[in-house]
């Protein structure tokens, strides 16, 4: 059985979700906008029912723990679909935010706000961390700290970044974010 391909972003409000979409588009992915809200509207069994039904992939999935400290609804549905033996999780999108006493996620690479390439985290303004600073700050992403083997991009907080990231630009950070993982996975 062939495995259904997806990309998870971890922001899910009304301004990531344009931005997921239009990047989606971008990158001839399905952006899955069920997923969208703030928190996560639905369990991880009930994302992967939606992933399997979706008429095409890579699927691009939205969770978010609405600032919760520790492991949310988001997170909680982040480790069911990368434990789903029937999804490939090719990459996650980890939004940096200013959620406060938060571990944070190490990134393979982050995304800034001017559509650069970094390999270091950046702010919830798509701004690079100072050198040294080691960990990407979000309310959804600790989990990954499970998972090495996953592809982990930064990014700032999307559709946002000081109008950088605006759908009605074209969503280019987000869609960057999404090269980045689909350039360097099996895809």
């Amino acid at each position: 059985m062939q495995k259904t391909r997806v990309i998870i972003v971890t922001d899910g409000d009304v301004t990531a979700e344009k931005a997921v979409y239009q990047a989606s588009l971008n990158v001839n992915a399905y952006p899955l906008t069920l997923s969208a809200g703030n928190p996560t509207p639905f369990s991880g069994p009930e994302l992967v029912l939606l992933i399997k039904a979706a008429p095409y992939d890579p699927v691009v999935v939205m969770l978010d723990d609405r600032g919760q400290v520790g492991q949310g609804i988001g997170e909680k549905a982040l480790e069911t679909l990368l434990k789903e033996p029937e999804i490939e999780v090719l990459g996650v999108v980890a939004v940096a935010s200013d959620t406060k006493q938060a571990q944070g996620v190490r990134v393979d690479r982050a995304v800034t706000n001017q559509g650069e390439v970094c390999h270091r985290p950046v702010d919830k303004d798509g701004v690079p961390e100072a050198p040294g600073h080691q960990f990407l700050e979000g309310d959804t992403v600790e989990i990954l700290n499970r998972y090495p083997e996953v592809k982990v991009v930064g990014c700032g907080d999307l559709g946002k970044m000081e109008g950088q990231d605006d759908y009605r630009k074209g969503a280019v950070i987000t869609t960057r974010c999404f090269q980045e993982i689909l350039e360097n996975s099996s895809v």
